[in-house]
């Protein structure tokens, strides 16, 4: 009988031990939290304004959502070479996700990119513009773009500018000949922005009935103090026989009016005064509209940029549909977002 009893005070006390045990256990999982995805951010520039405005809103996204998400920031300082060296030491570290915006967008570039990617199983965003060649990036299912349609910003900022010229073309066509000459500053050569901003903004310009005339053109690769110097060259020699100035983005546009200003021009004297039209929408442009030193830039928002990629690289890391519980969608290529553009003028 007593055998009995202390085998039942032995049974009894060891399934309160577990008991106990489960409980403590439960506890530290729910109590405990669980660590924020690493997520390498590896960008083409950090002194390019509108990218930088891109990192200002994912470290925003980062601090309301800090047991979700680290970022980590890496400068490409505009050269593929030391952003391959970043993409390669970063594959070698921790990381649950990359959002690569790329220096250069040749075939071999993104195949290499996507291909390095996939020997490691981490899933891949390109973003901020889209490659030539999309086939590398449909070769893996973690992978897409997240980008802008570079085709309607061309075409917006060409309404923008026939619409300013069939309202002040008595101010602005200074020989009167009906004929809109422009100075046009492009992007880097042979990429899929230059290209559509180049191309678009010029057809649907001559689409509206305007008669047009390049005088010259200059790639300065996004960069102002590139603009800014051929700017200043281009009206030591034209004067003003130039009676536009269409760039490809807001930073060259800058440049452009920081030459203008310099020789007097641009400064509220309405018979002084060419009309520069961007596209990136940054802070410092839509100041200069506001001014009245420039006429318009088409605006693409740095924050809805900045929360697609949060919230489709947490799909991607949680093995869910990329575009699940959101109302992004896919275009053509079935691996490519693009963002919205919108028209800014005073």
């Amino acid at each position: 009988m007593k055998i009995l009893k202390r085998t039942l005070v032995i049974i009894m006390l060891t399934v309160v031990l577990m008991n106990n045990i489960q409980t403590n256990i439960y506890a530290y999982a729910q109590i405990s939290p669980e660590k924020p995805l690493k997520i390498a951010v590896i960008l083409f520039s950090f002194d390019d304004p509108y990218i930088s405005l891109v990192r200002k809103s994912l470290e925003e996204i980062q601090n309301k959502n800090e047991n979700n998400v680290n970022y980590t920031f890496y400068d490409g300082k505009r050269n593929q070479d030391i952003q391959n060296t970043i993409i390669d030491s970063v594959l070698e570290s921790t990381y649950d996700l990359l959002l690569v915006n790329l220096v250069s967008l040749d075939s071999d570039t993104v195949t290499s990119v996507i291909n390095k990617a996939k020997q490691k199983n981490i899933p891949i965003i390109l973003f901020n513009t889209v490659p030539f060649d999309i086939q590398p990036v449909k070769s893996y299912s973690k992978s897409l773009v997240i980008s802008t349609d570079s085709k309607q910003s061309g075409i917006l900022q060409g309404e923008l500018v026939a619409n300013y010229w069939n309202s002040k073309k008595n101010n602005i066509d200074y020989n009167g000949d009906n004929i809109l000459q422009y100075f046009m500053l492009k992007g880097p050569e042979n990429i899929t922005v230059t290209l559509d901003r180049s191309l678009y903004s010029i057809s649907t310009i001559k689409n509206s009935g305007i008669k047009t005339q390049e005088v010259i053109s200059k790639s300065c690769y996004w960069e102002e103090e590139c603009a800014r110097n051929s700017t200043e060259l281009l009206f030591l020699k034209y004067g003003n026989k130039f009676e536009a100035i269409i760039s490809n983005n807001d930073a060259m546009a800058i440049g452009a009016i920081k030459a203008l200003q310099k020789y007097g021009y641009n400064t509220g004297d309405e018979s002084k005064y060419i009309p520069v039209f961007g596209i990136d929408g940054i802070p410092e442009a839509i100041d200069l509209i506001n001014k009245g030193f420039m006429a318009g830039t088409i605006l693409q928002d740095p924050n809805e940029t900045a929360e697609a990629l949060y919230t489709i690289g947490m799909n991607l890391v949680n093995d869910k549909y990329a575009l699940e519980n959101t109302n992004y969608k896919f275009d053509e290529t079935g691996v490519t977002i693009q963002m919205p553009y919108y028209e800014y003028k005073k």
